[in-house]
């Protein structure tokens, strides 16, 4: 029972994703992971590097916990062919960010979670940083915990709003998950950002396909400049956003720490230069390719 209420402490607040979406199921402390993904039908591949670390702060009042987190990513972008403008300045992108979050509970087994986080993301071509360098995110979200031990089929809906600057939109972005152990073995999860159907087929390994998001945005701090349909335009920004269907593969070295490869196949692929009003300048490629991502992880 103890290990499932941490579960859920930790599940309640970490699920935004980012790119910006979390995945709602998410209860990583740590987490090192590096993703490919090479563009059909041109030489152009996109390469990140991510880690990040979250540890929880217990509280006096009795379930409520602080949780605060870094976060670093490193992006690399490799463009190539015939384009309009010079794209030295446009292959590089690191993101810093920290998060803080909040969760209390409550009666019923419903349980708050709050979360705030700051991050800069550019090309940090300057040796300083710019103002459209930083984004802000926040999220707040109601999760009913059902997967206590003595409970025949465990299941948990995590029902929510999370809006981030980096999205560009001025509205929050509705989440909602639901979760479910219906056999032995066997779970699924529906909703967004991520759906999934999961079998653990022996003590240290499982399987799962899945359909997710992925992405990134950050800033591009000289701008570029180039002609567009007999016009000059200035690009801001660029961003990748990505949705894909996969398979995963799991291996335990304890219930923690765990090894993961995943591999797919985009249904919905695009890299763009934008300007500040979010309007796309420039498309690099929007066809579909392959997605692979593996990693580490510990987990509660």
């Amino acid at each position: 029972m103890r290990m499932r209420c941490r579960h859920l402490i930790i599940a309640a607040i970490l699920s935004m994703a980012s790119g910006r979406c979390l995945l709602a199921q998410n209860t990583d402390l740590m987490r090192l992971e590096y993703t490919y993904i090479p563009q059909s039908d041109s030489e152009n591949v996109f390469a990140r590097t991510r880690a990040f670390i979250n540890f929880p702060i217990p509280l006096d009042w009795e379930g409520s916990y602080l949780i605060p987190g870094l976060e670093f990513r490193s992006v690399n972008l490799d463009l190539n062919g015939e384009l309009p403008f010079q794209t030295a300045q446009l292959n590089l992108y690191t993101s810093y960010r920290a998060t803080m979050a909040y969760t209390c509970k409550f009666k019923s087994d419903w349980r708050l979670g709050v979360k705030i986080g700051a991050e800069l993301a550019s090309n940090f071509e300057r040796t300083d940083f710019l103002s459209d360098d930083l984004r802000f995110s926040g999220a707040v979200f109601m999760i009913k915990d059902n997967s206590g031990d003595e409970v025949a089929k465990p299941n948990r809906w995590i029902i929510g709003l999370e809006y981030s600057t980096n999205a560009g939109r001025p509205f929050p972005i509705p989440i909602i998950n639901y979760y479910r152990e219906f056999a032995p073995k066997w779970s699924y999860s529906l909703g967004t950002p991520k759906t999934n159907i999961k079998h653990r087929f022996a003590k240290n390994q499982s399987l799962q396909a899945f359909i997710s998001i992925d992405g990134f945005f950050a800033n591009v701090q000289n701008n570029v400049t180039f002609d567009s349909n007999g016009s000059t335009v200035t690009a801001n920004n660029i961003s990748m956003t990505s949705a894909f269907s996969a398979l995963g593969y799991e291996y335990y070295f304890s219930e923690q720490l765990l090894f993961y490869a995943y591999g797919g196949y985009t249904f919905f692929n695009e890299i763009r230069l934008r300007d500040n009003s979010r309007n796309n300048l420039f498309t690099f490629n929007n066809n579909n390719t392959v997605y692979f991502r593996t990693g580490i992880k510990f987990k509660i």
